[in-house]
């Protein structure tokens, strides 16, 4: 899968992403967990689900870019559960060993199905909704899928084959095949037991019922250009939130949050107005980092004057200490980068 004009390789800053933030693993009940979990640990975090293709490392770009604007992002990877009952309980045992109530979501593909579907049954904890390139009912793709009562048996590389038909080839422009590279690189590592299970999830019949949360905490992201999900379901998503925001991208295809991360990005903190955004008793003014004798720790803004800079400072381990005082000519107005702690 190659761009017009030449190969296309794994982003560059995927490089820098991996050697500064880590990857979390941990087990709940039978469910091994996958995530990356990062920026203020005092503010309400937006969990990013993946479509059926996709892991934790798919959203990196948001994590590199919405971090650093004083967000805490949390990105997944879909565990092994085989149905929509284990799916929310088990999202709900995660969020649980976090300490975290409430979140707010971004789901591509399937991962905006499974969010749905929580918001359904768990509306208290879920505080505004991301759906992109996503759906309401899975009928169609159980239709699609006869042979689903064995995908259990399956071997592993029948799995992938089938998985990336649903992917278009190229020729793609260089970013979009980027980002179909990225993808196709990252099904690679999933197990036989990783997508059998989340093909289940996607051809198990099921549909989305009512929401409490208001169509104005819902933003509906597509891609204008093709997606592997049906322009059909995609209009059934419309109706459904006759009053969500809409985000509509001329181009990107099935991940838009890779080939067109400014873009995304971009909406997401439009729709992360309504987040608690790093201390909203601070009104913080923005994110820099600075250097002090023990280490490098991540800043918030909160008033600037002539001489000092009012600041709260998170530490390693996401401590915060509110109304720190500094003299400016110790804060570091350099390139912002996404400090690990």
């Amino acid at each position: 899968m190659k761009g017009v004009g030449g190969g296309a390789a794994s982003p560059g800053d995927y490089v820098y992403f991996k050697s500064v933030v880590p990857l979390h693993k941990i087990s709940i009940g039978s469910k091994l967990w996958r995530y990356y979990d990062f920026g203020p640990k005092v503010v309400p975090p937006l969990v990013c689900i993946p479509g059926i293709a996709g892991t934790a490392d798919v959203y990196y770009k948001q994590i590199m870019s919405l971090c650093m604007k004083g967000y805490r992002v949390i990105s997944i990877d879909v565990p092994q559960v085989w149905n929509h009952h284990e799916w929310i309980h088990s999202f709900e045992k995660f969020l649980d060993s976090m300490n975290i109530h409430h979140v707010h979501i971004y789901g591509t593909s399937l991962g905006g199905f499974l969010a749905q579907i929580f918001a359904e049954h768990r509306p208290r904890r879920v505080k505004s909704l991301v759906l992109s390139n996503t759906f309401l009912e899975t009928h169609k793709f159980a239709a699609a899928m006869p042979w689903s009562p064995v995908v259990n048996w399956t071997p592993s590389f029948l799995l992938k084959r089938y998985l990336l038909t649903g992917i278009r080839d190229g020729p793609h422009e260089p970013f979009i095949a980027d980002s179909v590279d990225f993808v196709v690189g990252q099904v690679e590592t999933l197990s036989r037991d990783d997508l059998s299970s989340r093909l289940m999830l996607n051809v198990n019949v099921a549909s989305v019922g009512s929401l409490m949360l208001p169509d104005s905490l819902i933003t509906i992201m597509d891609t204008n250009d093709y997606s592997a999900v049906p322009q059909q379901l995609k209009e059934q998503l419309n109706e459904r939130y006759p009053g969500a925001r809409r985000a509509v991208l001329k181009t990107g295809g099935d991940f838009p949050f890779l080939s067109r991360p400014d873009e995304v990005n971009l909406y997401l903190q439009s729709q992360g107005q309504t987040w608690s955004k790093a201390l909203p008793e601070m009104a913080a003014l923005g994110v820099q980092r600075i250097k002090k004798m023990e280490g490098t720790a991540l800043i918030i803004v909160v008033e600037t004057m002539a001489t000092m800079v009012q600041v709260a400072v998170i530490m390693t381990g996401g401590i915060v200490h509110q109304n720190h005082t500094i003299p400016t000519s110790q804060y570091q107005l350099a390139q912002c980068l996404p400090i690990l702690y």
